[in-house]
């Protein structure tokens, strides 16, 4: 899919959902303790204070599950619609627009990068300039926690939530997304994949964690 497509296509069709969704995902962590776990080892990595981007936050939901645990967390999300809820559910929260696979953000400024679900819309030619630019965000010893939908088939929606969309699903194996992590100069520490939560997801799920090394360290 060209890129001017997969951008515009990602941005209408999360503008279009953010209100519905806003309640739809309010507590799926909830559910998901995989996922919080993965989230916790993350914080805890990165440490108490630590400067942290929530790249394609959504809603902010997650970003502020962070913020509660002492980061310091700004949301960037591609979707202004989503950004406007985000704003709205958590006033005291930093929320930007930003595009992951083009990310604006000074060269060693995290101790943390988090993509919560938000490289499962990137065509797979898109993916290498996002994993560099996750990697030249952090700074050394920073890390990078990658939690997507884990498989190797692509799937188109053209409706969600009673409404119309044009999303395209990649699903992708722990072992590519580490490829790519290792592509980009990270040293990748841990990778699981997990069933789906029944009644929740339709797909397993894969995580993926890697961090930058100290300069001339691999």
């Amino acid at each position: 899919m060209p890129e001017p497509d997969f951008l515009t296509a990602t941005r209408r069709s999360y503008d279009a959902v953010a209100e519905t969704v806003a309640d739809a995902w309010r507590h799926d962590l909830d559910v998901k303790p995989w996922d919080r776990a993965a989230l916790s080892v993350f914080a805890e990595l990165v440490g108490p204070g630590g400067r942290v981007a929530d790249v394609g936050c959504g809603t902010g939901r997650v970003t502020a599950w962070l913020a509660a645990r002492g980061l310091d967390v700004v949301g960037i999300d591609l979707s202004p619609g989503m950004l406007a809820v985000a704003r709205r559910d958590h006033p005291g929260l930093s929320f930007s627009v930003g595009d992951m696979t083009d990310l604006q953000l000074p060269a060693g400024s995290l101790d943390g990068l988090l993509a919560f679900y938000s490289i499962i819309h990137a065509p797979p030619a898109r993916l290498p300039d996002a994993f560099a630019g996750f990697a030249r965000a952090l700074a050394p010893r920073g890390h990078l926690l990658v939690v997507f939908q884990a498989g190797d088939e692509v799937v188109h929606y053209a409706e969600a939530f009673g409404c119309t969309i044009d999303l395209h699903f990649h699903r992708r194996t722990c072992t590519e997304v580490a490829a790519l992590a290792e592509g980009a100069g990270l040293v990748v520490s841990a990778r699981l994949e997990r069933e789906p939560v029944e009644g929740h997801e339709r797909t397993p799920q894969g995580y993926v964690l890697a961090r930058k090394p100290d300069a001339g360290i691999s």
